[in-house]
């Protein structure tokens, strides 16, 4: 847990070279992701820390507010609160910044194998720190894009990169589709040159490709046609071209 929460913390760090200096007009202007814009994109992320926390160490006020989500009585970035959500946007990033560090600092305390009560089914703890990395690296890569800056590709990657193959057989389920029985081997090359490998040797499905490329397309910033990933099989194929790690209806727009 403490690797992970390390990683977390990095890949903030990362985020901050994108965002600290940015001016107000800025944090306001479009970003390449459609309709969303700066401020929304940490409000996004803050929310999402604020329901990590609570679920770590609340689970039923957790479970309380869940439900006022599933009623659509509120929405995530709204359970932050109407102080922070009037913030200007240096203002927020602080405020994130003192939140996302609260987060981990729970997260540390945490059992890596708790049952953690989620959004959806549970979770275990050292999932779900992995998804505020995968989420955090994710629009981290959408607004160093927006602002034509070159975010930092590390091996941090190899985290999001296994979330990508562990939810292969969530990516059909989320699309009311079964999943295929037969394996898929990924072979992937990592920024400091190091092979990454799932999956049995011998697989007739393969997808080989850079870890960030790899991750690029399974976090839908990039389609699997316009990427550098190469897969072998109907399989491989079927699953890069849907695949998606997170709960949520999938969209053509793909925009998590």
């Amino acid at each position: 847990m403490d690797q992970i929460c390390d990683d977390i913390a990095a890949e903030t760090e990362a985020l901050s070279v994108v965002v600290g200096d940015l001016t107000e007009d800025q944090w306001r202007a479009p970003t390449v992701a459609e309709g969303w814009d700066t401020h929304e994109t940490i409000l996004h992320l803050a929310a999402a820390d604020w329901a990590c926390h609570l679920a770590v160490t609340n689970s039923e006020a957790f479970v309380a507010t869940r439900a006022q989500l599933s009623d659509a009585k509120i929405s995530l970035s709204n359970l932050v609160g109407a102080e922070v959500l009037a913030m200007q946007g240096h203002e927020l990033w602080e405020w994130f910044l003192n939140f996302r560090a609260e987060m981990i600092n729970a997260l540390r305390k945490t059992d890596p194998k708790a049952r953690i009560t989620w959004l959806g089914p549970d979770i275990g703890a050292r999932s779900l720190a992995t998804s505020r990395l995968l989420e955090t690296w994710t629009h981290s890569l959408d607004l160093a894009d927006s602002f034509g800056l070159q975010y930092p590709r590390t091996d941090r990657l190899r985290h999001i990169a296994h979330i990508g193959v562990v939810t292969r057989e969530f990516s059909y389920v989320n699309r009311g589709l079964a999943p295929p029985s037969q394996p898929v081997r990924v072979e992937l090359t990592s920024p400091s040159g190091e092979r990454w490998d799932w999956g049995p040797d011998g697989a007739t499905n393969t997808v080989t490709a850079s870890a960030y490329e790899f991750c690029k397309v399974i976090t839908r910033r990039t389609p699997l046609v316009d990427s550098t990933v190469e897969t072998q099989g109907s399989l491989a194929t079927e699953w890069m071209e849907i695949a998606q790690p997170w709960i949520e209806p999938p969209r053509i727009s793909d925009q998590a």
